[in-house]
């Protein structure tokens, strides 16, 4: 998909770079495969703030997506290609030779009318999905389980994939974009391809509405903020805090490991890439 421009008749249009989705299928989502969705501005059930600037926002419905490829050595045809206001990737609807239909996260590549698979003895090609044992290293891959049967919970957003690098007995070895090197289990289902919309990243809002359309609310600095309110506030005249960066609770925004030991550490062969102070 291309990247839309705009005349810059004002402001905002003068700045404003968003994605062609003229291909994408332009009616609604198909129904049975949709559920409403709870908005809670942020607050939790007392009513509290938990989650600050969260509120308003489109009003939709929430896309079922099957991220495990329930249906097991049955072809199923690429009815459309859709546009899912709950993540950043297409989605595609896919119908089954049983009549069954569901939606997927749609790879780059894949076209309506393309036909796909998922289970044992399937074709290396974009879209089928399989078991990582049976898929040759060097793959990219998106959708990944790590616990077999789980679901795919990697390489999920629009533009992302992972790397099959090799084995290592019973494990996969991948190689993730955050630059991290872990293992999986060989009996995980991956799907084969690049996630759909890569050029996500290079979208600009031009506008602070387009951000309230998508429900958020607008972030006060802490250095325009009193003490009482939050570390980096008051000083004389302008300041840029006084300190190092830190949370309103004090917590250090200067990559402060906050991640608590899980049994799956051993797995993980290399730590994503750190980050530039």
């Amino acid at each position: 998909m291309a990247l839309k421009t705009f005349k810059p008749y004002t402001k905002s249009t003068r700045g404003t770079v968003v994605i062609d989705k003229s291909q994408l299928w332009k009616s609604g989502p198909y129904k049975p495969l949709t559920r409403g969705q709870n908005f809670t501005g942020g607050r939790n059930n007392k009513g509290r703030i938990t989650s600050r600037h969260i509120g308003g926002g489109s009003k939709h419905k929430y896309r079922i997506i099957d991220f495990f490829r329930k249906k097991k050595n049955i072809i199923g045809t690429i009815e459309r290609i859709e546009y899912d206001p709950n993540r950043t990737a297409y989605i595609a609807l896919v119908g089954y030779k049983d009549n069954e239909k569901s939606y997927i996260l749609c790879p780059q590549g894949l076209k309506k009318g393309d036909t796909i698979e998922s289970g044992e003895n399937v074709d290396i090609k974009t879209g089928n999905s399989l078991q990582l044992k049976d898929i040759p290293p060097g793959t990219s891959l998106h959708n990944v389980e790590l616990i077999p049967g789980n679901g795919g919970k990697l390489a999920r957003s629009a533009g992302s994939s992972v790397t099959l690098s090799g084995y290592d007995g019973d494990f996969a070895i991948l190689k993730l974009s955050s630059g991290e090197t872990r293992k999986v289990s060989s009996l995980c289902a991956a799907t084969i391809g690049i996630v759909s919309n890569p050029d996500q990243k290079n979208i600009k809002i031009g506008k602070a509405g387009r951000n309230r359309w998508r429900g958020k609310r607008p972030q006060t600095r802490g250095v325009a903020m009193n003490p009482v309110d939050h570390p980096h506030g008051g000083g004389e005249g302008k300041t840029s805090g006084g300190r190092s960066p830190v949370s309103p609770w004090g917590q250090s925004a200067k990559g402060l490991k906050t991640r608590r030991p899980k049994r799956s550490d051993k797995l993980i062969i290399t730590r994503r890439k750190k980050r530039n102070k």
